[in-house]
């Protein structure tokens, strides 16, 4: 009796245990300032290093998926700058509906050219691994900034 009893406990303590390391997420605040430090052109060689081993690219695809990696990179962080400006300065307020429109707009346009200059670069094959691999992403950020909005829902609740 008293070994079922122990081992019935073990198991309710083990159990606690696995829920206790399942709650605990990686903090994506630290995750970005690393970001945050890199400069655009170590950025954009990350970038290129990690779609050579996927798509594998021969040189000039890399040479040219660079250029553009680097002139992403280089755009990214002045709008990282510029927003962490405005946050400081106390300036950062929600868009209106006509400045969200624009953004997404230029955020379309982007994407756009972005697949055109990609379809250039590389070979059918390649191209439809990206594409696929682009749609994954799109999902998974979806999916988190959905997950996002259930938290904060919850949070209000409370």
């Amino acid at each position: 009796m008293k070994k079922l009893i122990l081992i019935a406990l073990a198991f309710i303590g083990l159990q606690a245990i696995a829920q206790e390391q399942k709650r605990q997420k990686p903090n994506n605040q630290e995750r970005s300032q690393k970001m945050m430090n890199l400069s655009a052109e170590d950025m954009a060689t990350l970038q290129t290093k990690k779609m050579t081993l996927f798509l594998d690219l021969n040189e000039s695809q890399q040479a040219n998926i660079q250029k553009i990696n680097l002139e992403n990179a280089t755009k990214r962080k002045a709008m990282m700058a510029e927003r962490k400006a405005k946050k400081e300065s106390g300036e950062m307020q929600k868009p209106t509906q006509e400045q969200r429109l624009k953004m997404v707009n230029s955020k379309l346009d982007h994407q756009i050219a972005m697949k055109a200059k990609m379809k250039n670069i590389l070979n059918e094959e390649q191209y439809a691994k990206w594409q696929k691999a682009q749609m994954r992403m799109a999902s998974k950020g979806k999916d988190q900034k959905q997950g996002m909005k259930k938290s904060m829902h919850k949070k209000k609740q409370k």
